[in-house]
């Protein structure tokens, strides 16, 4: 398992942290990323663009010249796309861009992101920053201590909690602050570096127990009557019928 150097917000070592292999470790899927990111762009696209057809103008019902002896070309409509203030042919119209991306790519391409970020030592590890109140200059601050001020993008996550850190660190920037709830393949890979603090580093989560399920109770055998008894009773069935007759 890899490890990564702790730092506090002065830039000081603070110990080591290791970082999950199945996280930070694998070999990076580059297809899988770029579906995901992909899809992600293109989920935030409004899809509200809309343009109006021939249908759609109003005025052109009304045939502008005869259809012969005028020496023009026949038209039907001043509302046909090919006139001035016409219709628009085959022009966009709302529509839903939103892609259906299984969980499980989603997954992998996070993991991929920040496997390529762990491989080229872009990522950084800071135990907290203890800010009272929000205050920017102390995040400008914390940025150069870290050596990160000439980084370029800069990708911090943060605990959900850390809501001084996250109003410190907002309008600096290159510096974008995410939750590490919300944390994706796409911020990931945008950035140069990715700054985590101790709480929010992500580690992989506990396999599953398998259910097992219960086996059946067996079925009762079902025992066959002794023969004495079944000759009993075909000899009392015999006296009943002799008795009728």
């Amino acid at each position: 398992m890899a490890s990564v150097d702790v730092k506090t917000a002065a830039g000081k070592s603070a110990g080591k942290a290791d970082l999950d292999d199945t996280i930070f470790g694998i070999e990076p899927n580059i297809p899988v990323m770029h579906q995901v990111v992909t899809a992600q762009l293109a989920a935030r696209r409004a899809g509200t663009h809309s343009t109006k057809t021939r249908a759609e103008r109003s005025g052109g019902g009304a045939k502008p010249w005869r259809q012969k002896g005028t020496g023009r070309a026949r038209q039907g409509s001043i509302r046909s796309p090919q006139w001035r203030g016409g219709g628009i042919a085959h022009g966009p119209k709302p529509r839903d861009y939103s892609q259906k991306t299984p969980k499980k790519m989603i997954k992998l391409a996070l993991r991929s992101a920040l496997s390529d970020r762990a491989a080229d030592g872009k990522v950084v590890v800071v135990d907290t920053f203890n800010f009272d109140a929000p205050k920017t200059s102390a995040a400008v601050k914390a940025i150069a201590d870290l050596g990160l001020a000439n980084e370029g993008r800069v990708l911090l996550v943060l605990d959900g909690n850390d809501n001084n850190t996250a109003l410190s660190f907002r309008n600096i920037k290159n510096v974008h602050v995410l939750p590490s709830g919300e944390l994706n393949a796409y911020d990931v890979l945008v950035s140069d570096t990715v700054v985590f603090t101790q709480g929010a580093l992500p580690v992989a989560d506990a396999p599953k127990a398998k259910k097992v399920k219960a086996a059946k109770p067996a079925a009762a055998p079902v025992q066959d009557a002794p023969a004495e008894q079944s000759a009993d009773d075909e000899a009392a069935a015999a006296a009943s019928g002799s008795e009728e007759e």
